[in-house]
């Protein structure tokens, strides 16, 4: 069957194993892609939530301010960080 013109892709065990290696590689960078995006929101919905804020009274108050809202960003971005990391396998 080696010369049979109908045998386009060579061993068909070979065929299936470099198209199993072709979609792992795939899988992989669409995770990574996945791991970029989810870190990039997380920065940017931190970045976000603290350029919102209207800082009032003194230096103990706006640093409370900013720790208050840290409080409920830093969660979210954390999440998304975690499953971020999950994408990439670490």
């Amino acid at each position: 069957m080696e010369g049979s013109p109908f045998n386009l892709f060579g061993d068909p065990d070979e065929f299936r194993a470099r198209m199993e290696e072709l979609s792992e590689q795939m899988q992989s960078s669409q995770r990574v892609a996945w791991a970029d995006n989810a870190i990039k929101l997380a920065v940017e919905m931190t970045v976000a939530g603290i350029n919102r804020l209207n800082l009032q009274g003194n230096a103990e108050q706006q640093a409370a301010e900013v720790r208050a809202a840290m409080g409920t960003l830093f969660p979210e971005a954390v999440t998304l960080v975690r499953e971020a990391r999950e994408g990439f396998g670490t």
